[in-house]
C-alpha cells in the first residue's frame, strides 16, 4: 500500500516540484503543471501518463488501474488504486509522471546526477 507520506519525498526530490493542498486534494506540480493527485481519501493516486498508452497499462492491470473520469479523459492521467501499489512501482510512476511535465533538459541532467 502506498501513501501520501511515501509518494511526498520521491515527488519533492524531483526538481521544480511543488506541493499543494487544493480542494482538500494532496498535489504535485511542476509550475501549474500537476503530474500526480490524491483523492480526497488518498485511496487513488492520478499521475501523468501518455494518453495513446493509457488503455493498454489499465488492461493490463484492471484492479490496480483505471482510466480517469470522463471529464479528465482529455488529459494523459491515470489513476491507480493506492492499497495495491508497491513502493518501487510508485517511484516508477511518480518518476515518469514527473518526466511529462518539466523540460527534457532539466529531466535529462536531474538522471544524468543520479547516475554519477
Amino acid at each position: 500500500m502506498v501513501t501520501v507520506d511515501d509518494v511526498r519525498p520521491v515527488a519533492l526530490s524531483l526538481p521544480r516540484t511543488t506541493e499543494h493542498v487544493i480542494h482538500d486534494r494532496v498535489k504535485f506540480r511542476v509550475k501549474q503543471l500537476v503530474y500526480v493527485a490524491f483523492s480526497r481519501d488518498e485511496t487513488l493516486m492520478g499521475f501523468a501518463f501518455p494518453r495513446e498508452e493509457r488503455v493498454a497499462l489499465v488492461e493490463s492491470e484492471p484492479d490496480k488501474f483505471l482510466l480517469p473520469s470522463a471529464a479528465d479523459m482529455r488529459f494523459n492521467w491515470v489513476q491507480a488504486r493506492t492499497a495495491v501499489l508497491d513502493m518501487e512501482e510508485m517511484r516508477d510512476l511518480v518518476s515518469d509522471a514527473w518526466t511529462m511535465v518539466v523540460p527534457k533538459g532539466v529531466a535529462r541532467d536531474h538522471f544524468d546526477s543520479l547516475g554519477s
